[in-house]
């Protein structure tokens, strides 16, 4: 039989090249166009944290299985010792102007702030996937937002809406008139796709009270606005005698809210004795959600440390990158420190990728579900001598870091930077050595695999 069957074969081939038909009609058709073998998987949202390959077809989780065959994938990469996840999503980020002018340079422009946003792309370096912009734009603003921004960016991108129509450092947070409630709703219901909640911050931190700013005036007019569009709202908050942290967190913040910036300086996380404020877990088990928001000025180990070692860690981590603190922070950094204060890999990744998804109420995100967007993020647990600084300019020594080799987004190949996915220069095909003579010329590539 076997003799019968290799003799048809050869007959057919003789066919085919008598008749001159291409001969890939008749090759072994791929199931997957990329597929990365050999690592460590964890994907909280599934309960997977083993060996697993993770095949990926048109831009979809196509399968996260055991030992699928390298010949069934048009690119494989070895991803041995080194841990897969879903793509990484940081729900407090800062991109685009904002309301700084785009003029905001010039002698006469309406106020000097530089614009607080960053560019979305630079997530991609960390294994994020999606990022939520933290209330960079208000409604009068966000329409600017989306054009120059969420459009353009290869990396998701979602927000929270300012209450302030204005947006964040246009010089108009403190006007109660921007506080517009019909405008903020109005504005999440026509961007409903895009818009995952509301944001306020930045309110009357230390000035006089007087007849028109009352104390919880931003937080009452946020909440007005999530009420009405039934979204969360994330609060970045300064206490006062007259507005308590415990009073935020226990009685103005409902469940699912969420509050953001939880280890800066000016919150009591850490009483007198050394203990955890009890009004923590009341707020927990009342459905307020922490994240931990780094930034340039929210985040001191004298707070965060002794958190962790009573068994308090945040719902999500998060960066609150902008322009006053991109150079030192990343989502990497801020995950590794949490391993650094001794939190598993597993509990930093689900913190990183299933809870924010929940947070924001986005279950296709954040997993490695077969049929979602192939969103994935290789890291590598590194082990050493490393140091890491809060924004107390104080420091913690430790012997982990985390770091990223390479990050997927909907399939494509967005960040590998050690050329994971690219083979050794000496083997690339001939077209990577050939000159381009005119525009038209094939360029000058290893592979065809759809990067960015």
């Amino acid at each position: 039989m076997q003799n019968w069957i290799k003799t048809l074969r050869a007959i057919i081939a003789g066919l085919v090249i008598a008749l001159g038909f291409p001969v890939v009609m008749f090759a072994q058709t791929t199931r997957y166009d990329l597929l990365l073998k050999g690592g460590h998987v964890i994907d909280p949202a599934n309960h997977i944290d083993e060996a697993r390959d993770v095949g990926v077809l048109q831009g979809k989780i196509a399968a996260v299985e055991n030992n699928i065959p390298a010949d069934q994938a048009g690119k494989v990469v070895d991803v041995s010792n080194l841990y897969v996840t879903p793509g990484l999503i940081d729900i407090h980020y800062h991109v685009g102007h904002g309301g700084a002018p785009l003029n905001w340079f010039a002698p006469d422009a309406r106020v000097h702030a530089l614009p607080l946003g960053i560019p979305a792309d630079l997530a991609l370096q960390s294994g994020v996937t999606t990022i939520v912009d933290a209330g960079t734009s208000g409604a009068e603003t966000f329409l600017q937002e989306k054009e120059e921004v969420i459009d353009r960016a290869r990396v998701r991108v979602l927000a929270f809406l300012n209450i302030v129509a204005d947006g964040m450092n246009g010089g108009l947070e403190q006007n109660l008139d921007q506080m517009d409630v019909t405008l903020c709703v109005d504005t999440i219901k026509k961007y409903r796709d895009l818009i995952v909640g509301v944001k306020t911050a930045h309110y009357w931190t230390r000035e006089v009270w007087d007849g028109e700013h009352v104390p919880w005036a931003a937080v009452d007019r946020a909440i007005e606005c999530g009420i009405l569009t039934n979204s969360p709202v994330m609060f970045d908050f300064w206490p006062r005698p007259e507005r308590t942290y415990e009073d935020l967190i226990l009685k103005k913040m409902r469940p699912g809210d969420i509050h953001t910036h939880v280890f800066a300086q000016q919150f009591p996380i850490i009483l007198a004795d050394g203990k955890l404020n009890p009004a923590i877990a009341e707020a927990r088990a009342r459905g307020v959600i922490f994240d931990v928001g780094h930034g340039a000025g929210s985040f001191w180990f004298r707070n965060a440390v002794p958190a962790a070692k009573q068994g308090f860690i945040p719902d999500s981590i998060s960066t609150d990158l902008h322009m006053g603190d991109y150079l030192t922070v990343s989502m990497n950094n801020v995950m590794s420190k949490f391993l650094a204060m001794g939190v598993s890999l597993e509990d930093v990744i689900r913190r990183s990728t299933l809870n924010p998804a929940r947070e924001i109420h986005r279950p296709d995100l954040g997993t490695l579900s077969i049929g979602q967007d192939a969103d994935i993020a290789v890291l590598d647990l590194m082990h050493g001598h490393f140091g890491y600084t809060d924004c107390g300019v104080a420091k913690l020594d430790a012997n982990v870091q985390l770091a990223t080799r390479m990050t997927i987004r909907a399939g494509r190949i967005s960040y590998d930077p050690s050329g994971l996915s690219m083979v050794q220069w000496e083997k690339a095909r001939p077209q990577y050595f050939t000159t381009p003579d005119r525009s038209e010329s094939l360029p000058a590539r290893a592979d065809d695999y759809p990067r960015d």
